[in-house]
């Protein structure tokens, strides 16, 4: 809980609550900014498809990064367009897809339609082949200099601004070759912040196999799963990845770095994708 008073005005997908603040023996009432959490329920052509708690903003990114990494659809452009609509229990997003995209043959009595909770990725998924789906390999397999990495991780702090107010968003976010962070997206559920992300770049038509992804959370599977689809080359998280993370990293040609800190961070699987510029001789 931070210590700091909180803004007139919260960021978008944060809320202010009061609360009693107990230090030393001493009370005081106080109020408090905190991440929004609400569900999303999926629609694809009306077709019902999963619930997940999301924070509420950045919601078209959100649609669309889903989408892409969920592999319901396969470009872009079968996503024809995005409704959001508030409702008295959360928010429902109807996604309609041309007739060639994979949602547009969902069964509703096979499809993932349990909830999806903020921090789950697997949650609703019904088969167990649906959780470990091969992964393509990566064509640019581009390399950067450690210090763009270590560039990007000093200035992820300062693009979060949600978190700084609350303590408990997770964040995703896109950075060049030089380590200049371009994009970020936050949401209470780390795949979530990674899903706003992916479909922020594609509306901004940008490429994503130009630079790295950043993850303010722990690697797990999914999380190398949809940055092995979206096409990145460099995919560094902030806590700990699984070694289901890495043998999939391995296997897809993914370069994947855990404890990610400016002072340092440790590579797992290609190393040679982060290269040390060599001194002139």
């Amino acid at each position: 809980m931070p210590d700091s008073t909180p803004p007139h005005t919260p960021p978008a997908g944060t809320a202010q609550r009061p609360l009693q603040r107990w230090r030393r023996g001493g009370r005081q009432q106080q109020i408090d900014v905190v991440a929004e959490e609400v569900p999303l329920a999926l629609r694809y052509n009306g077709a019902p498809f999963a619930v997940m708690m999301a924070t509420p903003c950045d919601l078209e990114d959100f649609a669309l990064g889903f989408s892409l990494s969920e592999g319901l659809i396969d470009a872009p452009a079968q996503l024809l367009s995005i409704e959001v609509h508030p409702q008295l229990e959360g928010i429902e997003l109807q996604m309609t897809v041309t007739d060639d995209a994979p949602a547009a043959g969902l069964d509703p009595a096979d499809g993932r339609l349990l909830p999806g909770r903020g921090g789950c990725g697997l949650c609703g998924t019904r088969q167990l082949e649906d959780v470990l789906r091969p992964l393509p390999p990566i064509r640019e397999r581009r390399t950067y200099p450690p210090a763009a990495l270590q560039r990007a991780l000093a200035a992820l702090a300062q693009h979060q601004p949600m978190n700084a107010v609350s303590g408990s968003i997770h964040a995703a976010a896109w950075a060049d070759a030089s380590g200049r962070i371009g994009w970020v997206r936050e949401d209470v559920g780390r795949h979530n912040a990674l899903d706003k992300l992916i479909g922020a770049l594609h509306h901004n038509e940008h490429t994503i196999d130009g630079g790295l992804l950043l993850i303010s959370s722990r690697a797990s599977y999914e999380m190398v799963s949809k940055a092995v689809r979206a096409g990145a080359s460099v995919l560094a998280a902030v806590s700990a990845p699984t070694a289901l993370a890495i043998d999939l990293a391995r296997g897809a040609g993914l370069c994947l770095v855990g404890f990610a800190r400016e002072s340092g961070f440790n590579v797992y699987t290609h190393p040679d994708r982060l290269q040390v510029d060599e001194p002139a001789g």
